[in-house]
């Protein structure tokens, strides 16, 4: 179970605090399998750190796209240590392809329901 709490996304800013009482290791943000970030964690009072990164605007795109909150201890612009650690994750959904990725969800959504249905039917008849 992570320690992370996510406080959400305002003005392209992702936001968390930390509780634990010792500070976390380096922090990055991952997008692709790509570090992309160096997470800045600020103390805010006994055991919590609050947590603040920057979306570069570039890694938006249509579709979905998920960015990682992963602890390391690494050091710098050094690439990620083996045994990183997930801490949060924040995933978001835009443009035209979402239409469509949900219109598809939809039409399984209602396909598998049919088939349900069938089977219950079959069922009680029987």
């Amino acid at each position: 179970m992570s320690d992370f709490e996510s406080l959400g996304l305002k003005g392209g800013i992702w936001q968390g605090v930390i509780a634990r009482a010792e500070p976390p290791g380096r922090l990055s943000l991952v997008h692709l399998g790509e570090r992309i970030a160096e997470v800045l964690a600020t103390p805010e009072g006994a055991g919590q750190w609050r947590i603040a990164s920057a979306i570069p605007s570039g890694r938006l795109s249509d579709g979905v796209q998920t960015f990682l909150l992963l602890e390391d201890r690494g050091e710098g612009a050094a690439p990620l240590q083996p045994g990183a650690r997930q801490l949060g994750k924040l995933t978001l959904a835009a443009g035209a392809l979402l239409d469509d990725d949900l219109l598809a969800e939809l039409d399984l959504m209602r396909s598998e329901l049919d088939l349900v249905k069938r089977e219950l039917r079959r069922l009680a008849a029987g």
